[in-house]
């Protein structure tokens, strides 16, 4: 059992550990959804999704907890019935083109920062990923809960020395009051861009006894899966414009500090909050597949589950090789709209409803 607030924590480190793939760590993200509505919009937009997943996360998590659902087809099935099965497609599609994203970013920053060749990045990413997701439950809580403190110091210590060298630039950006329209359906669709990760981490609340635990889990996790994003808001606010018009946004930020040992640290970082989003949703995939077999032969054999990972990793790399980083990132869209379908109105809706009509 975790004791004290580790318990309420390690949900939110593992939600944030998997929602944080490339595009968000690299800025990109942050300033499609956010920057692009002025400084103070963005803190809006952000104010929005951060209460849209903590909305989620302790609906779901009162939910799995009521009916005891510890992974996605279970919950899916005391949800939607034999319809389940439509979320399940969408889980399944969005595991492979994520980890097409993230071996395909891996070769990238690894050529970029080694010199070596991008399938060398993706293999060690690809090793990595079936490592923490072939150790199972204690391992990857463990792990991610670790670099999760690690990703948010050094976050910190990033937007530490841009306030050092430019908190002028940054408060200005501040004081402009600046906020664009549609900053509020800005949030809303980058809350629904992740939404998908919330059915994949049920296994961290398993050892939440009462709806008052399950609630603070669930608005711990919004508040700690948006903490990265805030950072590099505000790191950004040294010069909004230029970072916005970047492909990589940190990129331009990390230019004007001139500190190569900050960046290098800045890149170990977010290749390993790549192996965990990997690792997250293989882990999710099987623990569906354990729970299938427990019910049919009483017990799940090691080496299945070994397959299972290991074929995902394999597929992921087989995407990543053909190139397709901009069609995957394209094929997000479509996907996000069929879970805001078949898991988060399904969760407001039918979910309520039971959570309401269940006994005490």
């Amino acid at each position: 059992m975790r004791k004290g607030l580790l318990r309420y924590l390690v949900p939110g480190f593992v939600f944030q550990s998997i929602v944080i793939g490339g595009g968000y760590g690299t800025g990109a993200e942050i300033t499609a959804f956010f920057a692009s509505k002025g400084m103070l919009g963005g803190l809006l937009a952000m104010a929005v999704t951060t209460v849209t997943w903590s909305v989620l996360c302790a609906l779901t998590f009162e939910f799995v907890r009521i009916f005891r659902c510890y992974e996605y087809h279970s919950m899916m099935r005391q949800l939607l019935g034999r319809y389940g099965i439509l979320y399940e497609l969408c889980y399944l599609l969005m595991l492979l083109l994520v980890l097409g994203v993230v071996n395909a970013t891996a070769g990238t920053m690894v050529q970029d920062l080694l010199g070596l060749p991008p399938w060398f990045g993706g293999a060690v990413l690809s090793a990595a990923i079936f490592f923490l997701a072939a150790e199972g439950t204690q391992t990857i809580e463990k792990v991610f809960s670790l670099w999760s403190w690690v990703l948010y110091a050094v976050f910190s210590l990033f937007l530490l020395e841009v306030l050092l060298h430019s908190g002028g630039d940054v408060w200005g950006e501040l004081t402009k009051f600046e906020i664009q329209r549609g900053w509020a359906l800005s949030g809303l669709r980058y809350a629904f861009y992740n939404l998908g990760v919330i059915p994949a981490l049920l296994y961290t609340v398993r050892e939440v006894r009462t709806r008052r635990e399950a609630v603070l889990c669930g608005a711990l996790a919004g508040v700690l899966g948006i903490l990265p994003a805030l950072l590099l808001l505000l790191a950004m606010g040294c010069d909004l414009a230029g970072a916005a018009a970047a492909e990589v946004p940190v990129s331009v930020v990390f230019g004007a500090l001139d500190m190569s040992w900050l960046h290098l640290l800045f890149q170990i970082v977010l290749l390993g909050t790549l192996a965990e989003t990997g690792a997250g949703y293989i882990k999710a995939l099987n623990d569906r597949v354990e729970a299938a077999v427990r019910r049919k032969r009483g017990a799940c054999p090691r080496p299945l589950l070994l397959l299972v990972a290991g074929s995902g990793v394999l597929l992921g790399l087989g995407v990543s090789s053909f190139g397709l980083t901009e069609l995957i990132s394209q094929g997000y869209g479509s996907i996000c709209w069929g879970f805001f379908a078949f898991y988060a109105l399904p969760m407001l809706t039918i979910g309520v409803r039971q959570i309401k009509q269940s006994k005490p």
